[in-house]
């Protein structure tokens, strides 16, 4: 683990709501207002987000979210609040104004766009699946049929594997154990009370960064998930501002550094290029 990282990281991470003593249309609004923003995160997720003690989230996502935020103000100082933002809550710290935004490997997805306006994607993951290093009996993803599979609470990854098109993609059967998150997922891979943790390789990496030799990737892809910032549904303004950042994000090398940064190590062909925007209905 990165913890030199970790270990220089100090902010003060509190609760607000949308709002923040006030009522704004749009998240723009809101931080030029009060000069503060609740920005969601994962908080177990190594390389992406994941938060020690009283620190900051460190990872890539929270790095993406710093940038973003940053832009959204013009440079000016801005307070950024942490929330976590598990997947099984996302939509509802969006509608409730728990959060203005998240940035926690949030794919768009079909059964998603009516809840929630996403900016972006910043950026385009392949899924991948993860077993155990001495699993012989997996190899390729078609060798999944019948096996146990991870279903992380609030993630639709675990569709990809047993589902047909649209949110599904190979319709395998298998047998699915439930997780309260990809954390979860992970101990219960590594206590063999599951065989195979499906997801975005970036996700997967972090986790077998932390104990090497334990778990290995199929390096197979099954999807191509659209990595983006989840926004209230409505918020038009913010989600063009979101895009212009993401674009510049790309342009300037920043998204590229970050990658390097956080997953350089991983020998995961990592995303090279802006993602082409979704829109902002």
């Amino acid at each position: 683990m990165r913890r030199a990282a970790l270990a220089g990281a100090a902010v003060t991470v509190g609760l607000a709501a949308c709002g923040g003593g006030g009522s704004y249309a749009t998240v723009v609004d809101k931080i030029k207002n009060t000069g503060t923003v609740v920005v969601g995160t994962k908080w177990d997720q190594p390389g992406l987000g994941l938060k020690m003690g009283s620190g900051e989230p460190q990872g890539f996502d929270a790095d993406v979210a710093r940038y973003l935020v940053n832009h959204l103000t013009g440079g000016s100082e801005v307070r950024i609040i942490w929330r976590e933002a598990p997947s099984s809550t996302r939509e509802a710290l969006l509608q409730n104004g728990t959060v203005d935004m998240i940035v926690a490997s949030y794919s768009i997805t079909h059964a998603r766009r009516p809840k929630v306006t996403f900016g972006g994607p910043y950026a385009i993951v392949p899924q991948d699946t993860m077993v155990r290093a001495g699993d012989t009996s997996i190899r390729r993803t078609s060798d999944l049929r019948g096996k146990r599979i991870c279903l992380a609470e609030g993630s639709n990854s675990y569709r990809r594997i047993v589902d047909p098109p649209p949110d599904g993609k190979l319709d395998l059967p298998a047998r699915l154990v439930n997780a309260a998150n990809y954390s979860d997922c992970v101990r219960k891979l590594a206590a063999d009370q599951l065989d195979a943790v499906s997801t975005e390789n970036l996700i997967l990496a972090g986790f077998a960064e932390q104990d090497p030799g334990r778990f290995r990737l199929l390096n197979e892809p099954i999807s191509y998930e659209n990595w983006a910032v989840g926004l209230k549904k409505g918020d038009t303004e913010t989600c063009e501002a979101v895009n212009r950042a993401i674009a510049r994000m790309w342009q300037d090398g920043t998204t590229t550094r970050l990658l390097r940064k956080w997953f350089g190590r991983t020998n995961l062909d990592l995303p090279s290029a802006l993602p082409r925007p979704a829109g902002c209905p």
